[in-house]
């Protein structure tokens, strides 16, 4: 990919002893690097990545005040990278659910037309008009019921892959320190 081609995407974040406190959930007595981030932060983060291309690049620029402010920017980093590393895994799960469910159902979808194809003409002989609009009842209703599953399983995976995608990216985003004088 040609890189004049990709957008760049930084997200801002302070580390100081006030802000430190603000990223992550007051209720959670874990050390800073297992601790979970807190919602508002996720949503700093996530607003901050609106704009995201496929091949966004996405960078973290973390802006420490001092130098004890440094030695919290590491653990900072390793619970934003876990938190979206787990997300991911949630992400992943949701879309094997997804593609499971969608299978099963195009399958029973497809059972059943079989089973209105092959045994409803063989019960109902009968003359070529009712036998004919039979059949033509029996083709729409097979669109019907067939058309929900495909349409699922060609054009509604794509988000589940993007999300998957975007939370890789902000799991293994590179880090930026950004020192103030």
């Amino acid at each position: 990919m040609n890189k004049s081609l990709l957008s760049r995407i930084s997200i801002f974040i302070s580390v100081d002893q006030q802000s430190l406190n603000d990223y992550f959930n007051p209720h959670d007595p874990a050390p800073i690097y297992k601790r979970q981030l807190s919602h508002a932060f996720e949503v700093y983060i996530m607003n901050s990545i609106v704009a995201v291309k496929r091949y966004s690049v996405i960078n973290y620029k973390v802006c420490c005040r001092s130098e004890e402010d440094k030695q919290y920017m590491e653990p900072l980093i390793y619970a934003i990278r876990r938190h979206f590393a787990e997300r991911k895994s949630l992400k992943e799960l949701e879309f094997e659910k997804f593609k499971r469910r969608s299978y099963l159902v195009l399958f029973f979808a497809l059972a059943i037309v079989m089973l209105c194809h092959g045994v409803l003409p063989l019960l109902l002989p009968g003359t070529d008009r009712i036998s004919s609009g039979l059949t033509n009842t029996l083709e729409v209703f097979s669109w019907v019921i067939l058309w929900r599953p495909i349409d699922q399983l060609v054009f509604c995976w794509n988000p589940y892959l993007k999300d998957i995608s975007i939370m890789n990216r902000l799991a293994s985003a590179e880090v930026t320190l950004i020192e103030n004088a």
